[in-house]
């Protein structure tokens, strides 16, 4: 408040006026105000109002995408499991890849004086952190995506390395005409069909266009449509690498309408997976291990750690059950 007092060349008192809506404030005067909040980027720390000078907020925010999605709702079970160990609480919020309900929850947690995030960043771009945060210096980790324009802890998955092997084990069974179906995704699942790729002209295959989906919204229903376009066509594929949970179902699901035998390895494991008439194959990371990771990184920086930012990566797996290890009819 001292700083926007000294920008717009008036009294704190005036300030306060002006952020909590109270008094009587000349427009002239609350518009210079308003001007001094914007350009430094002040917050009205909600939780500090109520804090006893000197007290820190013993609590961490939690920014994901979609919670419908088990790959999220572990990540966060196992984030809150370890901020809870360290005697911290944690507010959880969602943006849904919307920019500008990530840009507004952000504001939001840190205007309650969290004193770290984590955040699985959407895809525009995140310099407006170092403007919301410039005053306040919250700790900030990423999780599952890199951000651009923000420099921050970041905790991913390989997910480039998951993709050549799902699509290696493919090839290895003797199948070349893969496909694949990508869930829209700027990082994780455009790295796994980097990985896609990489195996198949690795192996002396050119991949071939006609058999890369990119879904729009990439749902389970989405995918089944698509599944179902790609094995009526006239020359189909014998395998599919599908790149997530959600879309590896739709192509079970479209396999099961018509009555075909198609070798699949799915990105994430799913519940049951392993107890279908044929077991998914799949390839999977461990997600809770990313949480906890991610958690332990940010007490760290809240603990008073200023080492360079870190990129840390997490290995995949792929486990054999029954779908990918359907060889070439």
């Amino acid at each position: 408040m001292r700083d926007v007092a000294e920008r717009a060349g008036v009294a704190v008192v005036t300030v306060s006026r002006v952020v909590n809506g109270i008094g009587t404030v000349r427009e002239e005067t609350a518009e210079r105000v308003n001007a001094a909040i914007t350009a430094i980027g002040y917050q009205r720390n909600e939780i500090a109002r109520s804090l006893r000078p000197g007290q820190n907020s013993m609590t961490i925010g939690l920014l994901l995408g979609d919670l419908t999605n088990p790959f999220y709702a572990s990540l966060a079970k196992a984030a809150v499991e370890v901020a809870n160990e360290a005697g911290y609480a944690v507010l959880l919020s969602t943006a849904d890849e919307d920019p500008e309900v990530e840009r507004r929850a952000v504001g939001e947690l840190i205007g309650r004086r969290v004193a770290g995030l984590i955040i699985v960043p959407d895809q525009g771009d995140h310099a407006f952190l170092n403007e919301i945060n410039g005053h306040d210096h919250v700790p900030i980790v990423f999780v599952d995506r890199p951000a651009t324009g923000a420099e921050a802890d970041v905790v991913l998955v390989d997910n480039e390395e998951g993709g050549r092997k799902a699509t290696q084990h493919l090839v290895d069974q003797g199948h070349q005409r893969i496909a694949i179906l990508v869930a829209p995704s700027y990082y994780s699942t455009g790295r796994r069909l980097r990985g896609y790729r990489k195996a198949l002209r690795r192996s002396g295959i050119e991949p071939d266009n006609d058999l890369v989906v990119t879904l729009r919204a990439g749902t389970t229903e989405e995918a089944e449509a698509a599944s179902r376009t790609l094995l009526t066509s006239a020359n189909p594929p014998t395998a599919v690498f599908s790149t997530t949970g959600f879309l590896t179902e739709g192509v079970l699901r479209a396999c099961r309408e018509l009555q075909v035998s198609l070798a699949v390895v799915g990105f994430d494991d799913f519940k049951l997976a392993d107890m279908l008439p044929t077991p998914v194959t799949v390839v999977t990371s461990d997600t809770e291990e990313l949480g906890r990771r991610a958690a332990h990184i940010l007490l760290d920086r809240i603990d008073g750690d200023d080492s360079p930012s870190q990129r840390t990566v997490l290995p995949v797996e792929l486990i054999a059950r029954g779908t990918g290890e359907i060889g070439h009819p």
